[in-house]
């Protein structure tokens, strides 16, 4: 298993953030090989210009293969954010930094088959730019929104949960191969590499994506982050509220009550329950007075979730 060595003042440091660029990478995955019925069904109304576009660009279309082995995805796809609040333009200008050998050297790590010929030409580091904006552009820049409103709800459930059961607890709900082992130890993935000490490290992250599994991003040696798979992706809307609880608090109170076991914005239950962004939010006032739900700001939005109370009711009027 690969373990981080972590010291207690990075630890301190360390934080949640959002990525659009993670969440490219990870869409990118998604439109190459999808893995799982969700990411088949997001994957259908954009693989046909997937397709087209790969079509005209062989050095992409033989970079794709090169770049995702099945437990690893190439380096220059996994760097680390250098800001708080990173933005896709500044972290694809990061990318675009790169060399070309610094690609090519990233690649031969990942598979160790011989490189395509298309991948030894000059100009690599500019397809793969070309790539993740073309992706990013058609595919994730248009639902960002709400990606965004989804990543920053698992935060605050994320924030929530340190606050109750302390780091080893959030690491044991991240990903089925990540824990804490104590002693400044975390174990990342259950690869067969050699424990790495972060003694250097002045920064590690931890990222929500919308994928299936997660990886680590790193700019050895200064900054560390791992990516985990947001709550909330498969989410039905269609789910109804216990008739108990409808027939107690009403049936719209009780149909957003019935949404907040991870954190929503009030727009995000607008989306979920059908009801407009008003009837949303006299329902939330009403339902914050009794101490039925919380909130929390997080960036732009604020967002809700059940309290103690709240679980109760949904949990004993069904």
């Amino acid at each position: 298993m690969a373990v981080w060595q972590v010291p207690s003042d990075l630890l301190a440091r360390s934080r949640f953030t959002v990525s659009p660029m993670v969440d490219t990478v990870a869409a990118l995955r998604a439109l190459h090989y999808p893995r799982t019925p969700w990411q088949r069904a997001w994957r259908e109304p954009h693989v046909a210009a997937f397709r087209r576009m790969l079509t005209g660009r062989p050095v992409v279309r033989a970079l794709l293969p090169a770049s995702f082995h099945p437990r690893w995805t190439a380096d220059f796809l996994t760097v680390a954010p250098a800001s708080p609040e990173p933005t896709f333009a500044a972290e694809l200008a990061a990318v675009g930094r790169l060399s070309d050998e610094r690609i090519r050297a990233d690649l031969r790590a990942t598979r160790p088959e011989p490189l395509a010929a298309e991948l030894l030409a000059d100009g690599l580091t500019g397809q793969v730019v070309e790539l993740l904006d073309w992706v990013w552009t058609h595919t994730v820049e248009p639902e960002w929104p709400e990606r965004e409103r989804r990543l920053r709800a698992d935060i605050v459930a994320r924030t929530a949960a340190l606050s109750a059961g302390g780091w080893a607890g959030v690491f044991a709900d991240l990903n089925r191969n990540v824990c804490w082992l104590g002693d400044g130890r975390l174990q990342v993935n259950d690869y067969p590499e050699p424990p790495l000490s972060l003694d250097e490290a002045e920064q590690l992250v931890f990222l929500p994506a919308h994928c299936r599994r997660g990886w680590v991003v790193w700019d050895r040696p200064t900054r560390f982050g791992m990516v985990y798979p947001v709550h909330g992706i498969l989410v039905d809307p269609t789910s109804p509220a216990p008739d108990g609880l409808a027939r107690l608090i009403g049936a719209n109170r009780a149909h957003i009550l019935a949404r907040l076991d991870t954190p929503l914005s009030t727009s995000q239950l607008v989306a979920v329950t059908g009801l407009s962004l008003g009837t949303v939010g006299d329902h939330l006032r009403v339902l914050l007075d009794a101490g039925a739900v919380g909130k929390r700001r997080s960036g732009r939005e604020v967002l809700y979730w059940r309290t103690p109370l709240g679980v109760a009711l949904t949990s004993s009027t069904r």
